[in-house]
């Protein structure tokens, strides 16, 4: 797999299909949360701080958004390692933004009451 060097690359070298996804989440996202994605572990990551949130890595047939606090949010995530979480993106439909800014809102405050 090539090596990116910014979230624009990324998504550009991935499948049509996969970048109409990538369109309607990465607003979603980059509104939702304090700073912009950048690549981590080679994949568009947010983070609140020095601390990752979620991330939205491509797979042949989805893109899958993970929280690596998922499983304390409310919503239809399912289960990953540790305390992650994740939903499987396969189209631009799929991409609820009014959900996404609800995941991000409890995984940041999850953030900030780690922090305190």
């Amino acid at each position: 797999m090539p090596k990116f060097t910014t979230v624009a690359q990324y998504v550009a070298a991935q499948p049509e299909a996969l970048r109409e996804v990538y369109a309607a989440l990465l607003p979603a996202l980059d509104h939702a949360m304090p700073a912009p994605a950048a690549l981590y572990h080679g994949a568009p990551t947010w983070k609140a701080g020095k601390n990752p949130v979620c991330l939205a890595k491509a797979y042949s047939s989805y893109v899958t958004l993970a929280f690596w606090r998922g499983q304390l949010l409310d919503g239809d995530l399912e289960p990953s390692a540790r305390e992650m979480a994740h939903v499987k993106l396969r189209s631009a439909e799929d991409v609820d933004a009014k959900q996404i800014t609800a995941w991000v809102r409890q995984a940041l405050a999850l953030e900030t009451e780690s922090a305190a």
